[in-house]
């Protein structure tokens, strides 16, 4: 099974992580998701990504570039590119 095109961080508590992974879900964008409350590593990898902040959704794809809370079209583009 090939990896994911994307991994998404998040919280239980975010509501604009629910969102994205429905939209991402109704896209047919395959995503492992990390819930950050339950992981140290992925805390610290979200804070190195954006500045010290614990801010979620960060998303990180297989090239190992990131997107902090972004749109659905955002990541559609990304993932075209």
């Amino acid at each position: 099974m090939p990896a994911p095109s994307v991994t998404m961080y998040t919280t239980s508590w975010c509501g604009y992580c629910v969102r994205l992974k429905r939209l991402l879900d109704r896209a047919d964008i395959d995503f492992a998701e990390v819930n950050i409350e339950y992981d140290e590593a992925a805390v610290e990898l979200v804070m190195r990504v954006n500045g010290g902040n614990q801010t979620v959704p960060t998303l990180v794809f297989r090239d190992g570039s990131a997107l902090t809370n972004p749109t659905i079209d955002q990541v559609k583009d990304k993932l075209a590119a």
